[in-house]
């Protein structure tokens, strides 16, 4: 590992002016191979005709590619909440951008069958094709995005299209089970209720239901835009009413508890097709440049990060994870407000394409391709994987009086009872909040007391600062009354003051605690589980059974005079669907020489 301290992710931004005022706007209709008509906007640099080619970044949304503004409307109303940032960003540096409603969605026909489905990813190809023939495009594409967007950028680039150089996906998903539906194997109910609320919202055009959700609200918004021919509005009503048959996110959700589960009604379409990790490949992978960005606070995206990163061999890859939540619109480090992190992501976007679609020399080559921040001390810093080879494993186990120590036990007979508490929650200043368009400023703000309803281990005051760098790893030996239940696992950092906050955690649901061989394009965080049904083993009540999941990243630093903390709960009610529902678990968690529990800590080495 390297100390970065003179990398300052706005830079390029800083120095890179633009060079173009104004844009030229075209809209239309494309029609897919089976006749379904998709739209989409171009926004071409400057106001003058003229016979330039530009490089072109492309959007994929579900979330309106352009609003329709009301009559009246104030001038300089937004009209593309859902690519504004990188329409500033990029089209004034001589991009074109494509921003499409995919298949569904916004002024487009055709039916969603699920997130991402393979008819969706089919029109990707065919929009790529037809944008590269343009001659207002120069033959290089690079597509990017935040969260669905991104994931769909990680879709078209998997078609291995000659066009597609470079792609910069946010805080979007590589596994859509894990990452997003179900992380560790438990629903993160809230999210599906929400997002399928806004879903809803977007696809009845309900401008009541729509203005809930702070991204979509606006009184000059009027639903979707129509195309540039669609002058009477009577094209896009018919594709709205298309939309009526589209897919209910909770019906969809609750057909996939396991990760090979198909849908009732089609036993081809599992959770692995809704995936980028499932259509990941080799040839793709040599040709595309991807640069990842997430964030500490970014729902259980920066797992996903990690496992895009690491299944990738491209030595063009880059990886970037910053202390900000889902699509860094706020900062999350306790120690320093940051409202507006989201330009050091777009600085690192510019640059990557700058650098693979405009040949400039950015100065990439020249550095280390993964970039991460250190919360406490507040640094960038650089690594040349992730996570970095330098950090060393530390193990503490559970002791008599809730203590944590590196002393492994050697009693024979030792255990803690905890009786569940369906009160547990995380509240709503959480990294799931944002996942559903909420808007949260100051990340577990409200975290101090929590912990009071949880059965908890605390070190003794560390001596030393101690950086946590990576994915800690619980290793639990319990029993439960119960023949199932979910595991949630905090790290908390104690103060001088006994004040507790929120560093990281992890969810797991028991029945999957078996060990089983990595997916080829899932590669092995820490211990690994298939999540598939055949897999599951529910627990013996009485039995003790080992459970080990790793939690999610992060880079922490711990103070000297501190302590760290492990909290344990059994239900995070605020945004997990309850396991078991309408029964409290009783749990022993072990901790002898014959059964030990610990939490496994990546840390690393300070000077």
């Amino acid at each position: 590992m390297a100390n970065t301290p003179l990398f300052k992710p706005e830079s390029w931004l800083e120095k890179r002016s633009p060079s173009y005022e104004g844009q030229r706007l075209i809209s239309r209709y494309l029609t897919m191979r089976d006749g379904i008509d998709i739209a989409i906007d171009i926004h071409l640099p400057g106001i003058q005709e003229d016979d330039n080619r530009f490089p072109v970044i492309a959007f994929f949304t579900p979330y309106y590619r352009r609003m329709k503004l009301k009559p009246g409307a104030p001038e300089g109303v937004e009209d593309c909440p859902n690519i504004a940032v990188f329409r500033s960003l990029l089209l004034s540096r001589g991009y074109a951008l494509a921003a499409v409603d995919v298949r569904g969605s916004g002024a487009s026909f055709g039916v969603r069958t699920g997130l991402r489905s393979p008819k969706e990813r089919g029109d990707y190809l065919e929009i790529i094709d037809w944008v590269s023939q343009q001659d207002w495009c120069n033959g290089a594409i690079g597509i990017t995005g935040i969260s669905y967007l991104g994931a769909a950028a990680d879709f078209t680039a998997s078609w291995a299209h000659p066009a597609v150089k470079a792609i910069v996906p946010h805080s979007s998903v590589w596994d859509t089970w894990s990452n997003q539906l179900y992380p560790g194997g438990v629903m993160c109910r809230r999210l599906v209720k929400e997002y399928g609320n806004l879903m809803d919202a977007l696809d009845d055009n309900a401008a009541e239901d729509r203005d809930k959700f702070p991204y979509f609200k606006g009184e000059h918004y009027d639903g979707p835009a129509p195309v540039d021919g669609d002058t009477n509005g009577r094209q896009l009503k018919a594709a709205l009413e298309d939309h009526t048959a589209n897919f209910d996110m909770a019906d969809f959700v609750h057909q996939f508890p396991f990760r090979d589960r198909p849908l009732h009604t089609d036993p081809d379409f599992s959770s692995a097709i809704i995936s980028p990790y499932y259509y990941a490949n080799r040839k793709a992978d040599h040709q595309t440049a991807v640069y990842t960005i997430s964030g500490w606070m970014d729902g259980h995206y920066a797992r996903g990060a990690a496992l895009r990163y690491e299944w990738q061999q491209n030595p063009k890859k880059r990886l970037m994870l910053g202390a900000w939540d889902h699509g860094g619109r706020s900062g999350s480090s306790p120690y320093r407000h940051e409202p507006q992190p989201q330009s050091k992501a777009l600085s690192e976007t510019l640059r990557f394409f700058d650098e693979h679609l405009m040949d400039l020399d950015t100065g990439l080559r020249n550095e280390l391709p993964v970039h991460y921040y250190t919360v406490g001390e507040e640094r960038w810093k650089s690594a040349s994987e992730w996570p970095p080879a330098s950090t060393q494993w530390r193990t503490l186990y559970f002791q008599e009086g809730h203590k944590l120590s590196e002393a492994a036990p050697n009693a024979l007979h030792g255990s803690d009872r905890y009786v569940g508490d369906y009160r547990c929650g995380t509240g709503n200043q959480s990294r799931y909040n944002r996942l559903y368009a909420q808007n949260v400023e100051h990340y577990y703000a409200d975290w101090h007391g929590r912990d009071e309803r949880m059965l908890c281990y605390t070190t003794d005051t560390l001596t030393a600062n101690m950086e946590l760098t990576g994915h800690p790893v619980i290793r639990l030996n319990l029993q439960s009354d119960t023949q199932d239940c979910a595991l949630f696992v905090y790290i908390e950092d104690i103060d001088e003051n006994g004040r507790a906050a929120y560093v990281t955690e992890g969810v797991f649901r028991a029945l999957h605690r078996r060990i089983a061989e990595s997916h080829p394009n899932l590669p092995a965080i820490g211990p690994n589980h298939s999540f598939n049904e055949r897999d599951a083993r529910y627990l013996i009540p009485g039995e003790c059974s080992e459970i080990a999941f790793d939690l999610l990243p992060t880079s922490w630093l711990f103070k000297a005079g501190h302590r760290l903390r492990i909290a344990i709960a059994l239900a995070d009610s605020d945004h997990f669907s309850r396991i078991p529902d309408g029964v409290i678990p009783t749990i022993d968690i072990h901790r002898n020489a014959l059964h030990a529990s610990a939490i496994e800590l990546p840390i690393m080495p300070r000077s």
